[in-house]
């Protein structure tokens, strides 16, 4: 399994925009995605700092994500983020809720 970790800064009071988005939008684009497993977004208290961790099945699947669907995601984002988000991914080696094995 593969994790994309993408982090962002809200704009002020755009919270509950955010979530309208990724129900309504970015969810149901998500999960059309092949190799898609889930989505779990964070927002802290403040409510300006968003983590999003996407799980793929793959490296290969995360990546087509990235160049085929992502930019449209980026543009939706745009109306209710600052600046650029920061990618970052990751082998997923352990994981309870997916029942993932340990490959170390």
């Amino acid at each position: 399994m593969y994790a994309r970790h993408v982090s962002c800064q809200l704009k002020p009071n755009k919270r509950e925009e955010l979530t309208r988005m990724f129900d309504g939008e970015i969810l149901p684009l998500l999960q059309k995605q092949t190799g898609f497993n889930d989505e779990i977004t964070f927002v802290d208290h403040d409510g300006r700092q968003v983590l999003a961790i996407s799980l793929w099945d793959s490296k290969a699947s995360a990546d087509a994500y990235s160049r085929e669907a992502y930019p449209q995601v980026l543009k939706t984002l745009g109306q209710v983020i600052e600046g650029a988000p920061q990618v970052r991914e990751f082998e997923v080696v352990s994981s309870t809720f997916h029942k993932t094995s340990p490959t170390v």
